[in-house]
């Protein structure tokens, strides 16, 4: 076996070090943020994302310094195993601060914290945030927003020499998706496009949010929380805490937007707008919306629950689509529409949005292939000698696919 065959067979683990090191710098930038905020409003905690700071810089340069690749290519293996590792890694140094803040959080539940935040999960241990400070619930929503997009894909839009040691590895393997399209030649190029709309709807969302009931503290925590689908509030009450119709409306509006393809997103703002009335995932997209609300709205009314027009209107379109795209928010009790709405929204639960969002799920994507690679199956068996292939978006996609 020659020397070029045999490196192949193992994983560039030096080279996938050195990467994590600079992710780690990264990380301890995105800590400034909440450090900052704890001193506007004088709280000690300033000091718990100092040290975490520290802690994360040092590793960082141990990491990039003593560790010396031969080689800087990086493969399919590291691609895969860098996108596994890194959410462990960064919930590990992201623990930090809940661990040395004043809320008295154990070892276990400051990890759950900061890799529920990561992955955009948005499941807390902590029964009650509001005492927390505001470092601290900043942090929690910063964390989802940096993991909606993806840490890795921020990484390739400003370290550009990814492009020429895995770029491409790197970018599938943290995209999520069947296939993946890119924007422009280089990967680094199109990372920063769509980092570039997230940023903006990001901004956009925060803007809106202020100029109704919430503050400029909870606006921009939960525009981080809404665009990244991962659904943290600064309230116990989620966002029934604010008890404000356009909040309903701008969050659905927004969490709608975060389960769409930024791909499609971006097309759409650069004059093809064409590019989204034609794409069979939006297309369904919507359909699941629409008859989901049908379905819901006649639960309600079933079940005696109405109580006025939002009820029958807001109420479930909202419901509906944090779950569809697993952002979790919670703006009325859904659990009194009764069991038949509970088993809807498991099963959106586990499909999701579109790939090439920030929701998560298996994702509707899959669900398009696999019923129509079935109803060629079933076809199939009564006509055995038919040729036939899974057409998406008017293209043909391959068998092995």
């Amino acid at each position: 076996m020659d020397r070029s065959k045999q490196r192949r067979m193992y994983i560039n683990m030096p080279m996938l070090l050195r990467v994590m090191g600079w992710l780690l710098y990264i990380e301890a930038v995105f800590m400034l943020i909440p450090l900052i905020t704890c001193l506007i409003y004088d709280e000690p905690d300033y000091m718990s994302f100092a040290i975490a700071i520290v802690i994360t810089v040092v590793a960082g340069i141990l990491m990039t310094t003593l560790i010396q690749p031969e080689r800087t290519e990086m493969g399919k293996r590291e691609g895969f195993l860098l996108t596994a590792q890194v959410w462990v890694v960064f919930s590990f140094f992201g623990m930090i601060p809940f661990l040395l803040c004043n809320g008295s959080i154990s070892v276990s539940d400051a990890f759950f914290e900061a890799m529920s935040g990561f992955t955009t999960t948005g499941a807390s241990t902590m029964p009650q945030i509001e005492h927390l400070s505001k470092g601290i619930l900043l942090w929690r929503c910063l964390m989802q927003w940096i993991g909606g997009m993806g840490i890795i894909l921020f990484t390739l839009a400003v370290v550009p020499m990814l492009n020429s040691s895995g770029g491409m590895q790197m970018f599938n393997a943290e995209v999520t998706g069947i296939t993946h399209e890119k924007l422009r030649p280089r990967i680094s190029q199109t990372a920063k496009r769509l980092w570039g709309m997230y940023i903006f709807l990001t901004a956009m969302l925060a803007v809106l949010l202020w100029l109704g009931p919430m503050d400029t503290f909870e606006s921009i925590c939960h525009a981080f929380s809404t665009i990244s689908t991962g659904g943290l509030s600064t309230a116990n009450g989620s966002i029934a805490s604010f008890n404000s119709l356009y909040v309903d409306v701008v969050i659905t509006v927004f969490m709608f937007l975060g389960g769409v393809n930024f791909v499609l997103l971006i097309q759409a703002l650069s004059g093809k707008p064409q590019a989204i009335v034609k794409n069979d995932v939006f297309k369904v997209y919507v359909g699941i919306i629409l008859v989901m609300s049908v379905l819901f709205v006649i639960a309600i009314l079933c079940r005696g629950q109405y109580t006025g027009w939002k009820s029958i209107t807001i109420d479930p379109v909202f419901q509906i689509v944090s779950v569809l795209t697993s952002t979790g928010y919670t703006a009325v009790n859904q659990e009194s529409w009764g069991p038949f709405v509970l088993s809807l929204i498991i099963v959106m639960m586990y499909f999701g949005a579109c790939a090439g969002s920030t929701s998560g799920g298996a994702k509707i994507d899959r669900m398009i292939f696999l019923w129509k690679n079935i109803r060629n199956e079933i076809y199939r068996c009564v006509h055995p000698n038919s040729v036939m292939s899974v057409r998406i978006n008017d293209k043909r996609m391959s068998s092995e696919l």
